[in-house]
């Protein structure tokens, strides 16, 4: 299938909820606006990071339509249809078919697991072939769904009964077997890369395009870490790679989805809680979470230094002036860094 790969930083996008835990979708717009504006390469919408397990399907489909509404086309969206009811994840992919996006992108069943390659080439068959029209893209995350299958196989036994398996999503810490999905059939599959901390390892094994949480709270380093590598600055890169490795182990010592919709809200993207079964955070957590990210300097350089024009910066934390947040030559200094 001819498709327009996608690189550069993919955001997986959160899902915002209400004080009572009702999907509130007005946040969105805004948060796509950033994100646009920061460079980020497009969207990824109801994966583990927008808690799409969480979620029903209509709610999943209200969450793709309200993000596809707010791309308005200006970057790429893709959908995650993955559910442990094939019958529903099929009903999500006709509807993304029937938006239009980009394309779609499923994990595997987590209760009953694909146990075999068999199994799961059968399993992602059955979802790719309800929106034909669309490029697949699979989303490997043994770690959530318990699914081992060597991806290299899945890319070589699936090519031939998915027509429309373009690549992966591949978030597992395995350079070795993300270089050989990459180089697969001379570079065939479009494989994007999903652990944000180890982005420069991907990049130097092939990596064009990548999925993550992070991306939502700092596109600008990522961004910094990818023109660094691509122009052979390779001390400036692992250095920002290294201020990646500490924000996300910093954000990892809290429930970290919940810490990370925080941060969101001290940027300005009010996007509530996370649903059960994920972990809350205390208010003494929350303040001892923003003492942290202060102290790191995570927002003079994590944010975006161009706000749009009807972006007021009286969205920063306590502490934090508006014209700190507003750049204060912030960014020229992450560069020097």
């Amino acid at each position: 299938m001819s498709h327009r790969r996608l690189t550069g930083l993919i955001a997986a996008v959160y899902t915002p909820f209400d004080r009572e835990g009702r999907l509130n979708l007005t946040p969105i717009a805004g948060m796509v606006r950033r994100l646009t504006e920061e460079g980020v390469g497009g969207i990824y919408v109801c994966g583990t990071t927008g808690e799409g397990s969480s979620l029903s399907t209509d709610e999943r489909q209200d969450v793709a339509q309200a993000y596809w509404d707010a791309a308005e086309d200006r970057i790429p969206v893709v959908i995650q249809v993955g559910h442990n009811c094939l019958a529903d994840s099929c009903r999500l992919a006709e509807h993304a078919q029937r938006l239009g996006v980009h394309a779609i992108s499923a994990n595997a069943p987590s209760y009953f697991r694909c146990a075999d390659l068999d199994t799961l080439v059968a399993s992602m068959a059955t979802i790719a072939g309800a929106a034909p029209e669309l490029p697949f893209y699979y989303y490997h995350i043994p770690s959530m769904n318990g699914t081992v299958v060597d991806m290299v196989k899945f890319l070589e036994r699936g090519s031939r009964q998915i027509p429309n398996l373009v690549g992966l999503k591949f978030t597992q810490p395995d350079l070795a077997t993300y270089q050989a999905c990459v180089e697969l059939h001379d570079g065939r599959f479009d494989v994007l890369w999903g652990c944000d901390e180890m982005l420069l390892g991907a990049l130097a094994t092939g990596a064009r395009g990548a999925v993550g949480s992070t991306y939502n709270i700092a596109a600008p380093l990522y961004r910094r870490i990818m023109e660094a590598f691509e122009a052979g600055d390779g001390k400036l890169a692992r250095r920002l790679q290294g201020r990646s490795v500490a924000m996300v182990r910093l954000i990892a010592r809290y429930p970290f989805h919940y810490a990370m919709k925080e941060i969101l809200k001290m940027l300005g993207h009010d996007f509530g809680e996370c649903r059960l079964p994920q972990k809350r955070l205390r208010p003494e957590d929350i303040d001892s979470l923003r003492g942290e990210l202060e102290q790191a300097g995570f927002f003079d350089w994590a944010i975006s230094m161009t706000p749009s024009a009807d972006q007021k910066p009286t969205t920063a934390p306590p502490h934090f002036s508006a014209e700190r947040l507003a750049g204060n030559g912030a960014y020229e200094r992450l560069n020097q860094s």
